[in-house]
């Protein structure tokens, strides 16, 4: 097992200024599952390629273990991939292509078997070891991947999309099944996807990155209770945050026609960098839904005593998931109108068509800097 570390590492590519991965600082402790995600093009493949020595590094330096590895070549690593498209050759037998690293490494055969039946029984193949890819399904292929990775006892664990092309219930089968066999296997693992989703379930850490730069790196709870700035905010949760900009206003912040109360250090640190506005961030989950005369129109201030709480939001969509329900809706902001997402129970969904007033709590406000985009509230 080994730590992997990345120090200031950079990758710019041939003919371009502006770096893919820009000066990456992460550490990755021994055993632990690291997840890299972010949108298309935000460079968390690059970084695991970098890692691989699958790409050159123009800058700083990647570690494994207390070993420097920037230049080294792939195969002295000490490091086994998983990628999306499975990579198995198809004239080979299971058996065959779990076992090759170790064939072509001069391993003996009885070694080999054993280690491959080792592997198999952990992944529920054996009764798979006989047969060509062709005859497998995605997901056995890609278990057959994850063979291929753990015969060899790598010091860490690569994984490149590899439930990308899975069919959704299978996705979420082998994505529980990946994270308890890390666990078991205890090794180093650094993983790479663009669903946040995934991320937030398998890892025991979340590596955010936006066009090559790091944003944030935390645990997934973390990650989702406290977001460091906006991009990580509107990035991280399904569905995601609503993400608001609203006027600042005598011991709160002007949510519709009330009065949200918000740290007032959150809101010094916004007017001292001269802003008028701050962005309130609310989760869908965080609403309360004003009935006029209900606990939260009675905990805020109202500018109209005879009107409800809130922001008056057109229901356009709901979305009916059993015991939940997400109202998809409209309000108008200011002199905008703002798209929003609300959580509801699923025993009472509103109509479409509807108007719902809402009213965030105000103990689960997340508010930041409008003109730099950084996390106020502590």
């Amino acid at each position: 097992m080994a730590t992997v570390s990345f120090d200031k590492a950079t990758r710019i590519y041939p003919g371009t200024e502006k770096p893919a991965v820009d000066g990456l600082e992460i550490e990755v402790g021994d055993g632990e599952f690291l997840v890299l995600v972010g949108p298309s093009g935000c460079g968390k493949s690059t970084s695991l390629r970098m890692l691989a020595g699958l790409e050159d590094v123009n800058a700083g330096a990647i570690r494994i273990g207390d070993r420097d590895v920037t230049h080294l070549p792939p195969k002295d690593r000490d490091i086994a991939m998983v990628f999306q498209n499975y990579a198995l050759y198809p004239h080979m037998t299971v058996a065959d292509n779990m076992g090759f690293a170790l064939k072509i490494a001069g391993v003996n055969k009885a070694e080999i078997r054993q280690k491959v039946e080792d592997a198999a029984k952990i992944l529920d193949l054996t009764d798979y070891l006989g047969r060509k890819p062709k005859a497998l399904s995605g997901g056995q292929r890609q278990r057959v991947a994850m063979g291929r990775a753990i015969v060899r006892e790598p010091q860490v664990f690569l994984m490149d999309e590899p439930l990308s092309n899975l069919d959704a219930k299978l996705r979420v089968s082998t994505r529980t099944q990946i994270a308890s066999l890390q666990r078991r296997l205890g090794i180093t693992t650094v993983y790479v996807t663009h669903d946040q989703v995934e991320a937030m379930t398998m890892g025991d850490r979340v590596a955010v990155l936006k066009d090559g730069l790091l944003q944030q790196v935390d645990s997934p709870r973390n990650m989702y209770d406290r977001p460091k700035n906006l991009f990580v905010a509107g990035f991280i949760g399904s569905p995601a945050m609503n993400l608001i900009e609203v006027p600042i206003t005598d011991g709160g912040v002007k949510f519709g026609n009330s009065v949200v109360p918000v740290n007032r250090e959150a809101l010094q640190a916004a007017t001292d960098k001269g802003d008028r506005t701050v962005t309130v961030g609310v989760r869908p989950e965080h609403f309360d839904i004003d009935e006029h005369n209900g606990e939260a129109a009675k905990s805020l201030t109202k500018d109209t005593e005879d009107a409800p709480a809130g922001l008056a939001v057109t229901v356009n969509v709901v979305e009916e998931l059993g015991a939940d329900g997400f109202v998809y809706g409209s309000a108008k902001v200011g002199d905008d109108l703002k798209d929003l997402v609300v959580r509801v129970s699923g025993r009472s969904v509103p109509d479409k068509g509807a108007t719902l007033h809402v009213v965030p709590r105000p103990g689960e406000l997340h508010v930041f800097s409008t003109s730099t985009g950084e996390r106020l509230t502590d």
